[in-house]
């Protein structure tokens, strides 16, 4: 599965997130050092509040805050035209907290990539997200969690998983503690997997 590109070569990424996203922010790093051969061409958010904002604004990424609480059948078709007028390539979930919908799906398919922090499918789903996932993993003995890359379709943590990497679960560990590692493991996983996808060898991803 090849990125597709502009005429340059440069695959060009839209980035979907609720608050700091974290991974939002590790590629506009990774694009600043020249690492990440892509161009981020918007960052859409459901809030208004979401910190997120402020770093896309002081580093000239463009932003749509469109709220989908009131009506998200309208919030998901204007989201989609958002995408498609940003001239996105891929979307990519970093820590976006609503469903996404029929419409950014259809505009999207299998081009619409998301990051777990738990392994999938046993612990994903609706309402499956933060430190819920934590909790979850030890409470049934797990020996190790992952951070996990998917596509995005219509179900949560439900679409094809590319990659999947290990985070073992110490002993003594608390859904706290066990966070901060996966937490901490995200940004550079994502990373990894954009510049995979930028060099056409997303269907080769791999943990390492």
């Amino acid at each position: 599965m090849a990125g597709r590109k502009d005429p340059i070569g440069r695959v060009k990424l839209a980035f979907l997130a609720s608050r700091n996203g974290s991974a939002f922010r590790a590629a506009v790093e990774a694009v600043g050092q020249g690492r990440l051969a892509a161009d981020i061409v918007l960052l859409a958010t459901n809030s208004a509040k979401a910190p997120a904002l402020d770093f896309a604004r002081a580093r000239g990424v463009p932003v749509a805050v469109i709220p989908t609480a009131a009506d998200p059948a309208a919030a998901d078709q204007a989201l989609g035209a958002a995408l498609a007028a940003a001239g996105a390539d891929w979307v990519v979930l970093s820590g976006y907290l609503r469903r996404i919908g029929p419409a950014v799906l259809a505009r999207f398919p299998d081009r619409i990539l998301n990051i777990h922090p738990g392994p999938l499918p046993a612990f994903g789903g609706e309402g499956m997200y933060g430190r819920r996932v934590h909790e979850a993993v030890i409470a049934a003995g797990a020996a190790q969690s992952e951070v996990t890359i998917h596509l995005v379709d219509g179900e949560y943590d439900h679409g094809r998983v590319l990659g999947r990497w290990s985070v073992p679960v110490e002993a003594g560990d608390t859904p706290e503690t066990l966070e901060q590692r996966v937490t901490a493991l995200e940004p550079e996983v994502m990373t990894r997997t954009l510049v995979a996808l930028a060099e056409g060898r997303l269907e080769g991803l791999q943990a390492s």
